[in-house]
């Protein structure tokens, strides 16, 4: 959008307003609150609640502020007797077939018709013909709808098609007659639930949480997502010590992604409260026996006895899911306490070698959002990075912008690209040596089973571009070719144009654990290594058999903590405080919702205390502000950077990367010999269905009942009048019920 500004009158003050912003929004950001139902920024116009209704000099009648932009000299009412009444009137029509059960919806107390009939309803329905009325029924096992309290403000249907592009929810039937439901009744989607999150009403409600609390009874926690490497910014929702629910943050306060979240983000959480969660310490006496619960003190003095034996023959090892305060911890202890080198991440593909690499910024997902150009080469982010992808969806779809595609697999958002590089499978990495040199094309393609006249093209595409252009690379490609890629980025910028980086690490703090600790592996870490201490669980938890003392601190009893000798109980991400970064680089705040259940404790303070019992000193207080102070103190990219300076997630702070411009011939020439001996002819020709990764079944989502019937194809029930919990097993097999309930029962 232009930087230029018009100037506009709103209720007789002259205001200054970017020229071509919608009205408003420029009415809203000067304090003159509007109502609306339909409107959604960011969000092509709907226009049908007629709600927000204002008078502009020089029009005939009363216009929609949703559908206008602002002009030079355009004065504008939005309070008088006229509006006030057409906007009461618009609030009686839209009670009309309103059931007014707020005392039983789970939306009571923060539904927006709720709070805009209180300031512009009528007090009297003048209308008294009998209500439509319909049943309440599941959508999916996570989605609950109540069709008759919907408004048809069209939020979900427009949400589902531009944020999520899958079109899986719509309107039928026509008139008073419409209603919002689905093809065959079920959704088969993504399962976002960004449809219950923009809904206005409680007419799509969540059915994990649905039923369990008044949502002024809940303490409210702004916190980051423990799965996705997006950063999403989220709420939870918390009563006497128990996690409810979770949403995302701009319903409080505006974050980074708004009011998006995933799938797992928003109802993979009844993990935190889980019986399953390891309760005490636990010490394995004798190699074979059982882990027998034991002391703290007992498990923190026989851990730092045998680490202390074991010295510089001890292996650390971090999860990428650990706060930055907690990996940092742990690679102070590796130095000071047991002065090993033998230090890893439980990354399942790292990308320590484009960080290593930087040419050029990280993209915010405010710049990918307004991107002219992306090239996005390998990962899969619509089922690992959902924010990222929901940003290149919305820069192609309603910013215009030019996708370009190189992946072995035809990956859903191909049908968004204007140029789709389908790659022999296991050749992606011969793009890396195309993008640096034009010599390289027709031995490239011939790998990749190509034309060489597709690399011209997506030249042309990137240097004809004004704007800015997103290099998005996946975790998938090997590190060379990461190296490769993230070093040439630089040579794009030119005028009128930038070049702006984006990776696709797989986990929720993949990037503070490079950050932290570099690009060592679980393998590599272990390898030779005596005894090893993980906080988390390995991706090949076989590495450790046969280590003389292993130490595990984890959430729950995993393969990895079946050959430990001392289990210690972690806290979740819901019960500390700390910083995740994400991957734009983006250091953001995770807040203490709820108190560490039973005797767990975290993960930080767990190695603080063992060091101590060392007799070592990790160099910070046992708080995590004083942690995350002596993490940032020794990360070049967090330099300066403390708790106060994170705390407003609306402007977030990135990390301060060095950009480099590294000789990379060792990683082309590894690159060449690799590409030199590909010999794949195959393509994957199947598009992946959706959710195929974001559904699958791991420690933490399995802890979410619903997420058992979606990994297993999501099934339809017989009756979706009853919750499909009721009527499928977790496998995906149906019960025997001895009676359903029909609609017939509900009238």
């Amino acid at each position: 959008m232009s930087q230029e500004t018009v100037k506009v009158t709103i209720n007789g003050a002259e205001i200054e307003a970017e020229k071509g912003a919608v009205l408003i929004d420029v009415c809203r950001d000067n304090a003159e609150n509007i109502p609306s139902f339909c409107y959604y920024k960011d969000l092509a116009p709907q226009a049908s609640c007629r709600m927000c209704l204002v008078r502009i000099e020089k029009m005939p009648k009363l216009q929609t502020s949703c559908t206008i932009k602002v002009t030079d000299g355009m004065v504008v009412t939005t309070k008088s007797p006229e509006i006030e009444k057409a906007q009461r009137s618009m609030g009686e029509f839209l009670l009309t077939n309103h059931p007014l059960d707020c005392p039983v919806c789970d939306r009571g107390g923060e539904c927006e018709l709720q709070e805009v009939i209180f300031d512009w309803g009528d007090v009297e329905e003048r209308f008294t013909e009998e209500k439509n009325k319909a049943p309440e029924k599941y959508l999916s096992p996570i989605v609950a709808n109540d069709p008759q309290r919907c408004i048809l403000c069209k939020r979900c249907t427009r949400v589902c098609d531009e944020w999520m592009g899958e079109d899986a929810i719509e309107a039928g039937n026509r008139g008073a007659n419409t209603v919002i439901g689905t093809y065959g009744g079920w959704l088969d989607c993504s399962q976002c639930g960004n449809c219950i999150e923009v809904c206005p009403t409680g007419t799509l409600l969540d059915a994990v949480y649905r039923h369990e609390t008044r949502p002024w009874e809940l303490d409210q926690t702004i916190s980051t997502d423990v799965y996705s490497s997006d950063g999403m910014q989220l709420s939870i929702g918390s009563r006497s010590g128990e996690v409810h629910r979770i949403v995302a943050r701009d319903r409080y306060v505006n974050g980074l992604n708004g009011e998006f979240l995933d799938v797992k983000a928003r109802f993979a959480h009844e993990f935190v409260n889980h019986p399953d969660r390891i309760k005490t310490p636990l010490i394995r006496y004798s190699k074979g026996g059982k882990l027998i619960p034991a002391t703290w003190d007992a498990a923190i003095k026989l851990v730092a006895d045998k680490l202390s034996t074991y010295g510089s023959d001890t292996a650390v090892v971090a999860s990428p899911r650990l706060t930055n305060e907690s990996i940092g911890a742990l690679g102070f202890f590796a130095r000071d306490a047991v002065k090993s080198e033998k230090v890893g991440v439980t990354d399942r593909q790292s990308m320590s070698a484009f960080f290593e690499n930087l040419s050029a910024p990280l993209a915010t997902h405010k710049e990918i959002r307004y991107a002219s150009t992306i090239l996005l080469i390998g990962g899969e982010p619509e089922e690992e990075q959902t924010y990222t992808a929901k940003q290149i969806r919305q820069a192609v779809r309603n910013g215009g912008a030019k996708l370009v595609v190189i992946n072995e697999t035809p990956i859903r958002l191909t049908s968004k690209a204007v140029i789709f590089v389908h790659a022999n499978r296991g050749t992606l990495d011969a793009y890396a040596l195309a993008a640096i040199d034009p010599a390289n094309d027709s031995s490239a393609a011939e790998k990749m089973g190509v034309e060489p006249s597709v690399f011209s093209d997506i030249r042309d595409a990137i240097f004809e571009t004004r704007g800015d252009v997103i290099i998005v690379c996946g975790s998938d490609l090997s590190p060379a070719a990461q190296a490769v890629i993230a070093a040439s980025a630089g040579s794009i910028s030119g005028e009128g144009r930038r070049a702006l980086l984006h990776p696709l690490p797989l986990y929720n703090n993949s990037v503070g654990a490079i950050d932290i600790l570099g690009g060592g592996t679980e393998a590599e870490a272990i390898g030779s290594a005596r005894a090893a201490y993980v906080a988390g669980s390995l991706q090949d938890p076989s590495l450790l058999a046969g280590k003389e003392f292993v130490v595990v601190q984890e959430l729950f009893e995993t393969e990895t903590t079946a050959h430990a000798d001392v289990v210690f109980p972690a806290a979740s991400f819901a019960e500390i405080d700390g910083t995740f970064t994400n991957n734009a680089g983006n250091v953001q705040r995770v807040r203490k919702a709820v108190e560490p259940i039973h005797q767990a404790k975290p993960d930080w303070m767990i190695t603080r205390a063992i060091a101590s019992e060392m007799g070592a000193d990790l160099g910070f207080e046992p708080s995590a502000s004083s942690a995350f102070k002596a993490v940032a103190d020794a990360v070049p990219a967090y330099n300066g950077l403390r708790y106060p300076a994170l705390k407003d997630e609306s402007n977030p702070v990135q990390a301060a990367y060095e950009i480099t411009d590294r000789n990379v011939a060792a990683s082309v020439e590894e690159l060449q010999a690799a590409v030199d001996v590909m010999t794949s002819e195959d393509k994957v020709t199947e598009t992946p269905r959706i959710g195929h990764k974001l559904h699958r079944l791991t420690t933490m989502t399995s802890k979410t009942a619903q997420f058992h019937l979606l990994a297993n194809g999501n099934p339809k029930p017989d009756n979706l009048l009853l919750s499909p919990l009721v009527q499928i097993e977790p496998s995906g097999v149906k019960k025997a019920l001895a009676a359903t309930v029909g609609v017939g029962d509900r009238e």
